[in-house]
């Protein structure tokens, strides 16, 4: 199985809440989300979180090949439950929550679930890319975060407008208008999206958390073919490296207005045989 991954935290010293992995014939890659630093009601954490649940849904897609991976996650969320619900209050509204990718490649195709705002690009054997995510999320946002947008990155006024925006988005999670993403509750499975391509028709599937993403969705400097081709080329670390020296120019994201200046980023290049 040939692999090539690469994740890093938002900075030094900082807790990475994004998770990857891969097993023979699967991989997964989930970016941890809620309130670092503050109130979440789990003793844990968000990076526990996401790379529990990674874990075990990595397990579970690999040992069950015939359950399909929206019962794998929702096994999996109810499984994380489990193990905290009784040391945390897994109903405060700001409980620890994960974006997921998953891809597992059995009979002859490559099966795939998505849910959340990360990244799963294609690679055809013609070279063409095409990228599947979650938009829900982003289409939230977009109705939300104007004031966020209008200040810069970092500002004492920047963190205000920041907070009640996610106020305001955890208040539309896991609800029919809003968005879904795997939390405490296993029922959010069920709107993923799934699916699958055939085998023969792929050269490789990349997996990528939305720091990862930054060059095409958030700075537009770059395509998805250009992506591909950088993935396919230098690889994941160089892939996160260009997005770090956009990032550093551009601390106070006065140019390219963001919720964080850096963010965690993960890059899975999973090159099919």
């Amino acid at each position: 199985m040939n692999v090539v991954l690469d994740s890093q935290p938002a900075g030094p010293g900082r807790e990475n809440e994004d998770f990857a992995a891969a097993a023979p014939g699967a991989a997964v890659l989930l970016d941890g989300a809620g309130v670092a630093g503050g109130e979440t009601g789990c003793v844990h954490g968000i990076a526990w979180f996401s790379s529990t649940l990674g874990g075990l849904l990595l397990g579970t897609i690999s040992a069950q090949s015939a359950l399909p991976l929206a019962a794998c996650l929702a096994d999996s969320i109810q499984a994380v439950r489990s193990l905290h619900e009784d040391t945390c209050d897994l109903a405060y509204r700001a409980s620890p929550t994960s974006t997921v990718l998953a891809v597992r490649a059995t009979a002859g195709a490559l099966e795939y679930l998505v849910l959340g705002d990360s990244t799963m690009l294609l690679a055809d054997t013609d070279g063409k890319a095409t990228a599947v995510t979650d938009q829900r999320l982003d289409d939230v946002g977009k109705r939300l975060r104007g004031p966020v947008d209008a200040l810069p990155t970092g500002s004492p006024q920047h963190a205000a407008a920041l907070a009640e925006y996610r106020d305001a988005l955890t208040g539309l999670r896991n609800r029919p208008g809003g968005f879904w993403i795997a939390g405490p509750d296993p029922q959010a499975a069920e709107h993923a999206l799934t699916g699958a391509v055939p085998l023969t028709s792929l050269a490789s599937v990349s997996l990528l958390s939305d720091g990862a993403t930054r060059l095409v969705d958030s700075f537009e400097l770059s395509t998805w073919p250009e992506t591909l081709a950088l993935l396919s080329g230098a690889g994941p670390a160089e892939l996160i490296r260009r997005v770090r020296e956009i990032e550093a120019g551009d601390s106070e994201g006065r140019r390219w207005p963001r919720g964080k200046a850096h963010d965690d980023a993960t890059a899975l290049h999973w090159v099919l045989p």
